[in-house]
């Protein structure tokens, strides 16, 4: 039985044998989860690999709007040069399974597997909030079962999506006509955790090589960026920092982004795909050219200098810089 560190041995360890594909069934899978693998295969394989990923739960609990966008945001990012290859699929009709199988391959000839109760999910394999328990298995047995899915299956990035699956708008952010509700204060009334970062330093401008301006050094792409997170915050724990999981967030413009805590002391939020990304987002939200610098003026003129987060639950968000 595999029982302690199973992510090495599943997911980092067959890296060094002669593989190129990872098929996974899964019957609960979040982009974040996802979007963390990506990331940290980053200079551990010895040729770009091939990730399918097919969720197989979908039948019985359908998805929600958050985490579909999710995976269909990652289908599209660039992707590192460690992935070669980017599938997610849905199982759409019953039965549901339940099953999670992880294959490796060499160009479709199954390699290694195992079989378990680890989902891919960021709590089965980072941190020590569960004890998941992992086997080897028959490679192939575990790929005939595999590729017995996949006609009960459906990319999620297929046109006609909504017409094979359930997509629940579950997140407290969207209503029942999937519209959102009036924002970080009623969310609040409603219980839900909620800070308020600060985007300007104690000069009360934004610093002039950090925060929303990381990127303005030479060299480096001058949309990087990343929202301060003070000390006393990341303390707190309304974060996740164990193991630099990733966390997705909602923002109040129906935006879908992926985040996580990093840097020193952990002192930056940041989109781990790509660090412009965020830089990207506050400057269309500020009305500014792409690689501008970020003034206090151009703060004042938008009408805030803070962001709000509400915590939704230990991996969803929702993020506020409305006005």
């Amino acid at each position: 039985m595999i029982i302690r560190d199973i992510k090495q041995t599943i997911l980092f360890e067959p890296l060094g044998a002669d593989v190129n594909e990872l098929f996974i069934v899964s019957g609960y899978a979040t982009p974040n989860m996802l979007s963390w693998y990506i990331k940290n295969l980053e200079g551990k394989t010895r040729t770009p690999i091939k990730i399918h990923l097919l969720i197989g739960m979908i039948p019985y609990d359908g998805i929600s709007v958050g985490a579909h966008e999710g995976f269909v945001q990652l289908i599209r990012d660039d992707k590192p040069e460690e992935v070669d290859q980017l599938e997610c699929s849905y199982l759409f009709d019953m039965p549901a399974v339940n099953s999670n199988i992880y294959i490796w391959a060499k160009d479709g000839n199954p390699v290694s597997s195992f079989a378990g109760s680890a989902n891919f999910v960021q709590n089965a394999f980072v941190g020590t909030r569960r004890q998941e328990v992992m086997m080897s298995c028959a490679v192939d047995e575990a790929m005939r079962e595999y590729e017995s899915l996949i006609g009960r299956s459906i990319y999620i990035n297929h046109a006609e999506i909504e017409e094979y699956i359930t997509i629940h708008p579950t997140q407290p952010v969207f209503d029942r006509e999937n519209n959102l509700v009036e924002g970080v204060d009623a969310l609040e009334r409603q219980g839900y955790p909620v800070v308020h970062l600060s985007l300007v330093m104690r000069t009360g401008e934004p610093g002039r090589r950090s925060g929303l301006n990381w990127g303005q050094r030479p060299n480096r792409n001058p949309n990087e960026a990343y929202i301060p997170l003070p000390v006393r915050i990341a303390r707190r724990g309304f974060f996740p920092l164990e193991g630099e999981r990733h966390f997705t967030v909602i923002t109040d413009d129906r935006r879908q982004l992926i985040l996580r805590v990093e840097q020193q002391n952990d002192k930056a939020i940041t989109t781990p795909a790509r660090n412009s990304d965020l830089g990207e987002y506050f400057r269309n939200r500020l009305g500014l050219a792409n690689g501008a610098y970020v003034d206090r003026a151009s703060l004042d003129a938008y009408g805030r200098t803070d962001v709000a987060f509400v915590k939704l639950d230990e991996e969803t968000y929702y993020m506020d810089f409305s006005v």
